[in-house]
């Protein structure tokens, strides 16, 4: 049983230890938590520095947060926003394409599928870097730290962009070896899946697309395990895929370069958390009345929390009767203005 008390909230350097054993625990293809301490660091750093600035538009930040136990402090799951991809450098990816030609003279049509190189999502919000420890998996915290993040943008609107992705780590066979992977991009490499995915976590996905072709690719070349890779999630993302899509993505044929793993998107208002938001002003209460499970948000940047609860709506004066019971101590006050939505 997973004991209560659990809240988000932004994270710190002084979560690098915490963040590091996390990362240590994703296995490969895990690109945007990289289990490297002066990697965390830095984007650690470059959190806290976004945090701190005043914007009026997004430029080149990122946000990373921690699912947090009030009490005992364990620090049980990650997630990061990118403000605005492709701010500095490229951000590429695979669109898969289907091209038709027809023989007149065998009288016959032939359909493949084709890689396209891309830069389709420049500008675009960026969300991932969602881990839980898997002990914490079957509580319903993993939703918890999923919509966090769009409950932070709804408060902070204006440092995001109109368009969301998220990128999913690709399949990979048990041995944890992408098929993708060594179907293609190994052989322009000449790196064992291991150590490129470890260039890709500290470096990005620049250097694929400096040596790749940038011609297309026709999939029908590749072998049959990589073709059957194109757009398949990784099995620990098969969940994450199907909250994806409740909350408003889609896979519109995008892939990561890196392990072809499914690219989805959808328009920042468009997703349920940020369409279905309230403000209310909070009133707390006790003891059981009426109430229904709500995820809640308040506070500002740095002072950001996000949580469950149980409370009850007041249309007429725009209240939410929260109570007190469950809740982590001292982290919503009596008339705070928070966001809200219903689980």
């Amino acid at each position: 049983m997973v004991e209560g008390g659990w809240f988000v909230r932004p994270a710190s350097i002084d979560d690098l230890d915490a963040i590091l054993d996390l990362a240590g625990q994703t296995g490969p293809g895990f690109s945007n938590l990289p289990a490297d301490r002066d990697a965390l660091r830095h984007r650690l750093e470059w959190s806290d520095r976004s945090f701190a600035a005043t914007l009026s538009a997004p430029k080149n930040e990122l946000y990373v947060f921690v699912l947090q136990q009030a009490g005992s402090g364990r620090i049980g799951g990650t997630a990061l926003i990118f403000s605005r991809i492709g701010a500095r450098v490229p951000f590429y990816s695979y669109k898969i394409t289907r091209l038709s030609q027809y023989s007149r003279q065998l009288d016959r049509t032939v359909t493949t599928e084709v890689l396209n190189l891309v830069n389709d999502f420049v500008g675009a919000t960026e969300v991932g870097g969602l881990f839980l420890l898997p002990d914490l998996r079957n509580a319903g915290l993993g939703v918890l730290l999923a919509r966090s993040r769009y409950l932070f943008i709804t408060l902070h609107r204006e440092r995001f962009g109109e368009l969301v992705l998220t990128e999913l780590r690709g399949h990979q066979e048990p041995e944890g070896v992408s098929p993708f992977w060594e179907g293609l991009a190994r052989r322009f490499f000449d790196l064992e899946f291991e150590e490129a995915d470890r260039f890709y976590a500290l470096n990005g996905n620049q250097f694929i697309a400096d040596l790749m072709p940038k011609y297309p690719i026709y999939t029908i070349l590749l072998p049959p395990e990589a073709r059957a890779a194109i757009g398949r999630p990784h099995r620990n993302g098969v969940a994450a895929m199907k909250l994806l899509e409740a909350e408003g993505f889609r896979y519109d044929h995008y892939v990561d370069l890196f392990d072809a793993g499914p690219t989805m998107h959808g328009a920042i208002d468009d997703l349920r958390t940020v369409r279905d938001a309230r403000a209310a002003t909070v009133e707390l209460v006790s003891g059981a009345e009426a109430a229904e499970p709500m995820l809640l948000a308040g506070g500002t940047l740095r002072t950001f929390r996000a949580m469950r609860g149980r409370a009850r709506f007041k249309r007429e004066d725009a209240t939410l009767r929260l109570v007190e019971d469950g809740l982590p101590p001292g982290l919503v006050m009596n008339g705070e203005r928070v966001f809200f939505v219903t689980r």
